[in-house]
């Protein structure tokens, strides 16, 4: 192992981290790498076995007390031989003091409970097809750009553990997709959501709302910007009986599941609004 050095991946080697997580069937999103390296560069990280890169984790930072594990991947023909480990303590590490969220993959949920994760919720991602007879906007949805972006922090912090104003700025420019929020009587955000061209597809995330009916109304306007007979996936937190609801109302099946774990006490968030979590690799 003198062979084998970790440091900070470059942004182009952030390619080679979704390419890989496109073969672990995680259908990363096709324009994820320039949205999650503008969160935090120093966060994402690459193993190199005599210069070829062998593994990837990220740890990225949010403020200054949380921080999310994803990306964790060893090539196959080089797991099980310590290479692994040693980058995922290069990652916890760098986000040494803070909460530490992850969502585990079962076979690996007991590996990360022996490194002091305790599991909050299960994460539960369902396929459908949507199909769509017209592209118009409803009442009341509007492009999120038409949004005060500091309303959109405000109303996006009661739904995830940390204020993550880089990343929003990024993530709500999607190329191959939409943003769109949805506003009340008193023009204040009720719901707000994003849909990304993916690996075989289409993922909504996030999909926050006030309730059953506006996540409905938002989603029925975030799927009609995708072009007909789409496949498309969401990932939502099972005590979320609303979000069931929801997949059911479109006959979506459930196909992949995670935990999301923690090192601290769970975040005090509004479950009952998550209906679509934004994504498994940065929370």
């Amino acid at each position: 192992m003198s062979n084998y050095v970790i440091r900070c991946m470059t942004r182009p080697e952030l390619d080679i981290a979704l390419a890989w997580a496109k073969l672990e069937g995680w259908r990363p999103g096709v324009h994820d790498a320039e949205h999650f390296y503008a969160t935090d560069p120093n966060g994402f990280f690459v193993g190199l076995l005599d210069d070829r890169p062998i593994a990837c984790i990220s740890g990225v930072k949010y403020g200054d007390d949380f921080g999310f594990i994803g990306f964790y991947i060893v090539k196959p023909e080089w797991r099980n031989q310590g290479f692994g480990i040693r980058l995922w303590q290069t990652a916890m590490n760098y986000l040494q003091g803070r909460n530490i969220g992850l969502d585990g993959v079962i076979e690996q949920q007991p590996n990360y409970q022996k490194s002091g994760f305790h599991i909050a919720c299960r994460h539960v991602r369902y396929q459908g097809t949507y199909s769509h007879a017209e592209a118009a906007l409803a009442t009341g949805i509007v492009e999120i750009d038409g949004v005060p972006f500091e309303q959109l922090l405000d109303y996006d912090r009661r739904y995830f553990p940390a204020s993550r104003a880089e990343f929003l700025k990024s993530w709500i420019q999607q190329k191959q997709g939409a943003a769109l929020a949805a506003l009340s009587a008193e023009n204040k955000i009720s719901a707000y959501g994003v849909i990304r061209a993916c690996d075989g597809g289409f993922r909504v995330g996030p999909l926050f709302a006030d309730g059953y009916n506006e996540a409905a109304r938002l989603l029925k306007a975030l799927l009609s910007r995708i072009p007909q007979d789409s496949e498309f996936f969401i990932d939502i937190p099972e005590p979320n009986r609303d979000a069931l609801r929801l997949v059911a109302d479109y006959g979506m099946e459930a196909v992949f599941e995670t935990a999301r774990m923690y090192t601290q006490n769970s975040p005090d968030l509004d479950l009952t609004g998550l209906f679509a979590v934004t994504s498994l690799e940065l929370g």
